[in-house]
């Protein structure tokens, strides 16, 4: 079994389409402390681990899946802005924060759907998943947040997990992982991507984050445009076709995003890092509840050490 990164071009699996959402860092212009950031972020990660779901059974090719995630969610998220006469006109500072957001956004899906052609999207995941340990390095270098050292191992453990869950080890047993290194570095700057991305978010506090994935969502269709019309003649839409891209538009999107944005304005690095593992879970359950596919050992083993580090993570993080 495979788990695939959220918005990627590959070939579909069971698993979500949409970048993991990383750590966002703690800053005095975020709204760390505010109610409300813990179930939005959990149900952002459980939302994210079904998006797999509605990619294989839309038949589409995943070029044409992404960029209608991204067409129908920017739009969607348009939409509600109109209705609840919510949108604040960025500064000037604040544009160039959403440009540069923007273009780290799709930069990194760029760079990750390139990782899977050279390592495999097991592998190219697994190193993706480093993305909560860059938030916390830059969250130290450039904002001298103090690194959470007690708490680091229950990150590290998590990371352990996940690659258990992808059968990262029986990739490289049976020489997937030859000649990956490309792949991995690919997958790197992808995730550093990601980070940059999610740092930009922390200085828009002051722009609801339905309007903040609006925008990224709109620039998302706007670049891969060039792709969608080069494949033009192999997208089939059937009613099953378009209720999964809907679904997958406006509530895996729209929604979505607008949750995990306000979570991230929400919660500190540490809380965001840990609760970003839950994502694989959920896909690995898809893969059993859904499709059928029976887990290695070591699967199930990488799911219960995910799970028992968010638990500790967690235990560890509420105050004496």
């Amino acid at each position: 079994m495979r788990l695939v990164d959220d918005a990627s071009m590959t070939y579909p699996t069971t698993s979500s389409l949409r970048p993991v959402p990383p750590a966002a860092l703690p800053s005095s212009l975020a709204t760390c402390g505010a109610p409300g950031g813990t179930w939005r972020m959990v149900l952002a990660m459980a939302l994210s681990g079904t998006i797999g779901l509605l990619v294989v059974e839309s038949g589409l090719p995943v070029l044409w899946v992404v960029w209608l995630r991204c067409l129908l969610g920017g739009l969607g998220l348009a939409a509600w802005l109109l209705w609840s006469c919510t949108w604040t006109r960025p500064s000037r500072r604040e544009a160039l924060w959403l440009l540069l957001g923007a273009a780290a956004l799709i930069a990194n899906w760029l760079c990750l759907f390139r990782a899977y052609a050279y390592s495999g999207i097991a592998i190219a995941t697994v190193v993706y998943h480093v993305q909560p340990f860059v938030l916390l390095l830059l969250a130290a270098v450039l904002q001298g947040a103090p690194l959470p050292l007690a708490r680091l191992p229950w990150l590290v453990l998590a990371l352990v997990g996940v690659g258990l869950s992808s059968d990262l080890l029986e990739q490289a047993a049976t020489g997937a992982a030859q000649g990956a290194w490309q792949g991995m570095v690919l997958a790197l700057l992808a995730a550093s991507l990601y980070a940059v991305a999610t740092l930009t978010t922390q200085q828009l506090s002051r722009i609801a984050p339905a309007q903040i994935a609006m925008l990224q969502m709109l620039a998302g269709a706007l670049a891969l445009l060039p792709g969608v019309w080069a494949l033009r003649g192999q997208a089939v839409f059937s009613p099953q076709a378009w209720g999964a891209v809907a679904v997958l538009g406006l509530v895996h999107t729209a929604w979505m995003y607008t949750l995990m944005y306000t979570a991230f304005q929400r919660l500190p690095a540490q809380a965001i890092a840990g609760l970003s593992f839950i994502y694989p879970v959920v896909a690995l359950l898809v893969d059993v509840l859904w499709f059928g596919a029976r887990p290695q050992l070591s699967q199930w083993l990488g799911m219960a050490l995910i799970l028992g580090a968010l638990w500790a993570y967690r235990r560890s993080a509420r105050p004496a």
